[in-house]
């Protein structure tokens, strides 16, 4: 059973589901643009006879609170900010982190604060490598370097169910079996007033994670978490070409390119589920036999 919470987080309304006891191992599920904890709707009951599973909103996404880009810094190291006192005011003191998309640059701040902390990664299309900004972040750098309406135009335009629906069947192996309910949930919400503001404000702010890959990288190699990868291979935002790295730099790495696009959930979510199972069972010591 899923249960479905909010707790106040700085006088945010922080919204978020939980699956499983609390005495198995924790996966904290961190979600991507431009979704929310529901891209996890399918995954946390599959696991939770095993894993205790909690998937939180950011601000400005999904059921949590979206305050204004006047009232609230809407940048990475905020939304790493407010997941890490999330972390604390639920009490998790041991996890694995499953890090989509956006999850990535919010996990990895948390990861690199807190290693101790961190049991395993599952790493979805989820980049932390210059190999995987390739063609489609051709726009956004070129917004970073001069954020002016014209050069913020083809990213506004992508904030539009067209772009939404792109995004979940771009590269999948059979379109017809992504329910359209996906897309239509996620532009509901970025269709609210305001919303466009922040999703640019990250757009911009998303500059100031290509320099911390090294330092991520760093973590890697000296900390070395047992990692299980798990990345659509066909995925045009971040390609292929971003998972393969990982492998350089980690010993104990599981790794599977699937044949499908960026929201890979939709598409194999049974098998990431077993891979997941598995990869955990064989990994952390306190999963239950029965």
């Amino acid at each position: 059973m899923i249960t479905y919470r909010t707790i106040a987080i700085d006088s945010l309304d922080i919204f978020y589901r939980e699956a499983g006891s609390r005495d198995n191992p924790t996966i904290l599920l961190l979600h991507g643009f431009p979704t929310s904890s529901h891209m996890f709707r399918n995954l946390m009951p599959v696991l939770a006879d095993k894993f205790h599973l909690i998937a939180p909103d950011y601000p400005g996404f999904g059921n949590s609170s979206m305050p204004t880009v006047d009232e609230f810094d809407y940048t990475f190291d905020h939304l790493a900010e407010i997941v890490e006192k999330f972390i604390a005011a639920i009490a998790l003191e041991k996890y694995s982190l499953y890090m989509m998309d956006y999850g990535a640059p919010i996990g990895y701040r948390i990861a690199t604060k807190y290693p101790e902390r961190v049991q395993a990664l599952i790493v979805q299309n989820g980049n932390a490598y210059e190999e995987g900004l390739r063609e489609f972040t051709a726009p956004m750098k070129i917004y970073w370097q001069n954020p002016s309406p014209e050069n913020a135009k083809p990213l506004r335009d992508f904030l539009t169910l067209e772009g939404t629906k792109w995004q979940y069947i771009n590269g999948a192996r059979n379109p017809e079996a992504i329910s359209p309910d996906t897309w239509n949930m996620d532009q509901l919400f970025l269709d609210r007033p305001g919303n466009v503001e922040i999703q640019m404000a990250l757009f911009y702010d998303y500059r100031t994670n290509p320099p911390l890959y090294p330092q991520w990288q760093e973590y890697f190699r000296s900390y070395q978490p047992s990692t299980l990868v798990v990345w659509g291979k066909n995925d045009d935002i971040f390609p292929a070409e971003g998972a393969y790295p990982y492998q350089r730099d980690l010993k104990d790495i599981e790794f599977y390119l699937l044949d499908t696009g960026h929201f890979a959930l939709e598409e194999y979510g049974e098998a990431i589920a077993d891979y997941m199972r598995e990869f955990l069972t064989s990994r952390l010591q306190t999963i239950p036999v029965c």
